[in-house]
């Protein structure tokens, strides 16, 4: 289903306001902040968000067929069950502080130099992703499942919980702290004293 995008809101705050069927998002919001509002079960596709920031919201399985993400901050939001393998690749910039984003997917996305930071990231998919040069800062990746993902110059040294498989995975160039870096190990059930 294709939406029209004739609504453009620009330079705008929303605040404590619930998205949904009675206050649907359509259309392109550029440069606007999102304070503690509510997009759980919102239909989010084919709207464009450009350059906007969204803090203390809560996404909990938002719909985001073809939605555009271009230059957009998440800060401490709810982002469960999230499918953000469903957003439009081009232009695509996302970037988030203190998140939690257990179950979400970013398959096949182009995530290059995207920071996480302070995130709870358990059982999030990352399978095809690119995540060259991006940042894991302080995030937990317990079961978070990396499979052909390109990890070449990622910076882990201070996320937890990891287990990534170098057999299926490119690390070349990522870097790593000891002792989290035994998350490397796994794949080979191996026992380390």
């Amino acid at each position: 289903m294709q939406r029209e995008n004739s609504e453009i809101a620009e330079n705008r705050v929303f605040e404590k306001t619930a998205f949904g069927e009675k206050s649907p998002v359509r259309g392109i919001y550029e440069e606007c902040r999102f304070l503690y509002c509510c997009f759980s079960n919102a239909d989010l596709s084919g709207v464009t968000f450009r350059k906007c920031m969204f803090e203390g919201c809560d996404f909990t399985l938002a719909k985001m067929k073809n939605t555009s993400l271009q230059d957009v901050h998440f800060i401490e939001c709810k982002l469960l069950g999230v499918q953000f393998g469903d957003c439009r690749p081009f232009l695509l910039e996302l970037w988030f502080e203190r998140c939690m984003m257990r179950f979400s997917t970013f398959l096949k996305l182009n995530l290059r130099n995207t920071g996480f930071r302070n995130c709870d990231m358990q059982e999030a998919d990352f399978s095809e992703a690119d995540l060259s040069s991006a940042v894991f800062e302080e995030s937990d990746l317990l079961q978070a499942i990396f499979f052909h993902t390109n990890l070449e110059k990622a910076d882990f040294r201070s996320a937890f919980n990891y287990s990534i498989n170098p057999e299926t995975n490119r690390i070349r160039k990522a870097r790593f702290s000891i002792p989290a870096v035994i998350g490397l190990l796994d794949v080979w059930d191996i026992e380390i004293e």
